[in-house]
């Protein structure tokens, strides 16, 4: 079996994936501590870091949306229900008795369709509660101004809570899927270096061209 050495990921996508992916654990540490589950910066100092990578990340997602407009990437993510069966048979006993990887890395259809599919997960309802459970958090003395002035505050704490966990969930299956390749540390490396090294076994991609 041979490999070809193919170029992935770009530059920006790099620094936005691995600048997210610290932005968020960094957030979820500070964020578990502003609920109580440890005490090690103080709540305040917690609090006030928390909030300040949050808008890190705002600032983050502005420049990637416009990014991901801009050059067309944003295809990557349109969801399809193509052989997620396929997928989900593989990465649930395939992976474990040696079976080939049922989808072919390229530049114009780098995630898998059940990866797409969590990644439609994360975007339509673990992103947007923790961002509009965050802000009513953060902004809950205004929102007396659009006429939530006696929105109780715990229900909007428990759905910001909720949804971390909803969102490390995700990140432990990520970090499952990201080492789901035909090596361990092959989507990894490509994450860092942008080029991936795919095996040439004859399977076409699962899913139809993004361009």
């Amino acid at each position: 079996m041979t490999t070809q050495r193919v170029y992935i990921f770009k530059r920006f996508e790099r620094f936005w994936h691995w600048t997210q992916a610290a932005l968020i654990i960094f957030m979820m540490l500070t964020g578990f501590e502003v609920h109580g589950t440890y005490t090690l910066l103080g709540w305040a100092k917690a609090a006030q870091l928390h909030t300040n990578a949050a808008w890190a990340l705002v600032a983050l997602w502005v420049f990637a949306i416009f990014w991901h407009f801009t050059t067309g990437e944003w295809k990557q993510y349109i969801p399809t229900m193509e052989k997620v069966d396929v997928m989900v048979k593989y990465y649930v006993t395939g992976i474990f008795t040696d079976a080939p990887h049922p989808f072919r890395t390229t530049p114009l259809i780098k995630h898998n369709p059940l990866q797409r599919l969590a990644y439609l997960f994360v975007k339509l309802l673990i992103n947007p509660l923790i961002w509009i459970s965050g802000f009513a958090y953060l902004f809950y003395r205004d929102l007396g101004a659009i006429g939530l002035g006696g929105l109780p505050l715990a229900p909007i704490a428990l759905v910001h809570t909720a949804a971390a966990f909803l969102m490390l969930i995700f990140f432990i299956a990520h970090i499952y899927l990201a080492t789901a390749g035909h090596t361990p540390t092959a989507h990894i490396k490509a994450m860092i270096i942008g080029y991936e090294d795919v095996e040439d076994h004859g399977a076409a991609p699962a899913g139809k061209s993004a361009g």
